[in-house]
């Protein structure tokens, strides 16, 4: 470990350190959350979910940021992706236990609501989540890899951002076997599923700002995968 990830570190840690030492700005996120969920979702995931793709970054590379990599045009994607995310908690989180419910399971939307633990609720959490998972997720992380892979070709800036993104070129260069085998088969079965299904265990206050860190990892698995696709 270098200085520069002892520094990175210590910057994490210090940002975060208020949310557990003081209850007071705990509760102003909870209450800014609940009043702006969406805004506090695109500034969610413009800052961790990149901040995964710069730890991805040091990872394969050993630097947190080189020419080209564009960390605030991917910043701004990640906000829109963000916005998307927040859309889906909510339409699965409120659609899943209903549908559960009309198969027959009347008992999924009250228990998913209800404090505490039941089996009910793990499997009403479990369903939500492998349903957002199977239908939404493999959308987002195509486009993810969309808007990734024109950042590079337009040299990592803002104004490249705005250019006419070549969407069909794009989708034809995709290592579609990366992105099935690794991106799809694993990560999302293997980890997205069970740690969403977490993610709706925890009572509603939390499950935002529990996906918001998961968002780091979410930047770190896509970044490894843009990087197995070039091999």
């Amino acid at each position: 470990m270098q200085k520069k990830d002892l520094v990175l570190i210590t910057c994490i840690v210090l940002f975060l350190l208020p949310f557990f030492l003081f209850d007071p700005v705990l509760s102003a996120y909870k209450a800014f959350n609940y009043q702006h969920g969406m805004i506090m979702s695109f500034m969610k995931f413009a800052v961790l979910a990149t901040l995964g793709e710069v730890i991805g970054l040091r990872i394969k590379t050993g630097v947190y940021n080189k020419p080209g990599f564009g960390i605030l045009p991917r910043a701004l994607v990640w906000g829109f992706l963000g916005l998307t995310i927040q859309m889906a908690f909510v339409i699965f989180s409120t659609g899943t236990p209903q549908f559960l419910a009309y198969l027959g399971l009347d008992r999924a939307p009250s228990a998913f609501n209800s404090e505490g633990f039941s089996g009910m609720k793990l499997l009403t959490a479990f369903s939500i989540s492998a349903a957002m998972n199977l239908i939404y997720a493999p959308v987002m992380m195509t486009l993810h890899k969309i808007s990734d892979t024109h950042i590079d070709n337009n040299g990592g800036t803002l104004a490249g951002l705005l250019r006419p993104i070549k969407i069909g070129e794009i989708m034809a260069g995709i290592n579609w076997k990366v992105q099935w085998s690794f991106v799809f088969r694993k990560t999302i079965p293997f980890f997205w599923i069970p740690a969403h299904t977490i993610t709706f265990l925890l009572p509603a206050d939390y499950r935002v700002l529990f996906a918001a860190f998961l968002g780091i990892v979410l930047g770190v698995l896509l970044a490894m995968a843009a990087v197995m696709g070039k091999k």
